[in-house]
């Protein structure tokens, strides 16, 4: 990266853009962007925090790149016809994406970690980040969520943490291929599992990446890590379970609450076993925080100091985030999008009583094609027989896209597999049946990523459901 020079992010409201685009101007860049919402009108809280960051923000229409001398840099999402892309090769303008950028600036950190897998990596990443900020090493974490340890009333949309020291931890996407370009010191890598490219090319990456580190943390309790730590040398990894005894970190004892969950940690790196309390509940963060202490051990920090550290982690924004209860009905706003997240998910609520009202919007018609089948699957095994899963339209924002298969499609499998099912075309007219649906005792959990307005749409049923 250029210090001292004007980048423009391209899709700046973005979850991967916005931390980045702080870093940068943290590191004494100028920052500018556009982002296709705010030319929509969606979004306004994002787009109010960066003005007030001191970053100028312009219509979608290319008038923001202004002359040559400004890096363009574009999200995922962002394809070649934009005007922005157009104007800056028009102007010879340098064009990157944003994996490109944070590639450079994650390959050049003394000591780099990077948080990989199919499910878990924002909590694993949080988790990290809050370890490290509480031992005082002061990390720089760029995140593709919330995290709600550093909200503070300047920084409301808190993805990112800019540190001084000489760690840099990163949530590293698989989704575009973009992981290829990472070498970390140390990965960890939470589990290997289909949801936006084939088993076979996530393998590819996912392994490539693990070989390239000097360390690596994997998981015994998913099938494909489990496979990478039985060809990795027993020096270069660190490996968790909450089943496998011959894991260095093993969980044993967890004890589930509503609003989070204990176990003891067996150290077998150091020998002796400590107890873990988090703030967050359900199975699987007890394995994204195993995936944490594992990082502190190979970051040379005191497991207990570590797990003491734990005990205060607040969680992730949007991950089972309880939105409030109004006439007996909860509303729970959830991240998950691939089959892993949702089967998580529903297997954390229905560890308590009540019913479940599920809205989930497909984060685009692209995943909804690739994993029809295994969405399927995992609602119809997934959903008690009373629960009642609502889908509307997949999240579209503009673009070229394949609709050959809709939720339609994915609900009628549902309803074959005995479950029960609804598709409604528009989002509204889902929350409208959610009312009319919910009853005291009722949890009502609206899921999809991609859609920063699904948060809203939390909010506006607990509003309509307090009357």
């Amino acid at each position: 990266m250029q210090r001292d020079k004007d980048y423009f992010f391209c899709g700046i409201g973005g979850s991967g853009m916005l931390p980045l685009a702080l870093i940068v101007q943290a590191k004494g860049c100028r920052v500018a962007g556009s982002d296709r919402s705010l030319d929509q009108g969606r979004m306004g809280p994002k787009f109010d925090f960066l003005r007030a960051r001191g970053i100028a923000l312009f219509p979608q229409d290319g008038r923001g790149i202004t002359g040559p001398e400004v890096v363009l840099v574009t999200s995922a999402a962002v394809e070649e016809q934009v005007a922005d892309v157009q104007a800056a090769r028009r102007l010879g303008a340098s064009v990157m994406t944003r994996a490109e950028l944070l590639a450079g600036l994650f390959n050049a950190a003394p000591c780099s970690i990077g948080v990989a897998g199919t499910s878990g990596k924002s909590t694993t990443t949080g988790m990290i980040g809050w370890i490290l900020h509480c031992a005082g090493r002061d990390p720089t974490v760029m995140n593709g969520a919330v995290m709600k340890n550093f909200i503070t009333d300047q920084m409301p949309f808190a993805s990112a943490l800019v540190g001084s020291g000489a760690l840099f931890v990163s949530e590293v996407d698989e989704s575009d291929g973009s992981i290829a370009r990472y070498t970390p010191r140390l990965a960890v890598l939470n589990n290997i599992a289909l949801d936006h490219k084939s088993l076979d090319e996530l393998r590819l990456l996912f392994g490539d990446f693990a070989d390239k580190a000097e360390r690596v943390v994997l998981n015994l309790d998913n099938d494909e890590t489990a496979r990478l730590a039985a060809r990795t040398a027993p020096d270069r990894r660190i490996t968790y379970s909450l089943t496998d005894d011959r894991a260095d970190l093993l969980a044993t004892d967890l004890q589930p609450g509503p609003d989070g969950i204990a176990f003891r940690l067996r150290d077998g790196l150091g020998g002796g076993s400590i107890a873990v309390r988090l703030a967050v509940p359900g199975h699987h963060n007890v394995a994204n925080a195993l995936a944490a202490l594992a990082t502190a051990r190979a970051c040379e920090l005191p497991l207990a100091a570590a797990a003491q550290a734990l005990a205060g982690f607040d969680g992730i924004r949007r991950r089972l985030e309880t939105v409030g209860t109004a006439n007996g009905v909860t509303v729970i706003d959830d991240f998950a999008h691939n089959p892993d997240k949702i089967a998580a998910t529903l297997a954390t609520l229905h560890a308590f009583p009540g019913r479940l009202l599920i809205l989930f919007q497909p984060h685009g018609f692209g995943p909804l094609r690739l994993m029809q089948e295994a969405f399927i699957r995992c609602f119809a095994d997934n959903l008690g027989a009373r629960d009642v899963l609502i889908m509307p339209d997949p999240a579209y924002f503009g673009g070229t896209v394949d609709r050959s298969v809709t939720s339609p499609d994915i609900i009628a499998g549902v309803e074959a597999a005995g479950r029960l099912g609804l598709a409604i075309a528009l989002r509204q007219d889902c929350g409208a049946k959610l009312v009319e649906l919910a009853r005291p005792g009722d949890r009502i959990v609206v899921m999809g990523a991609r859609d920063d307005t699904l948060s809203q749409f939390a909010a506006e049923l607990l509003t309509t459901l307090a009357g």
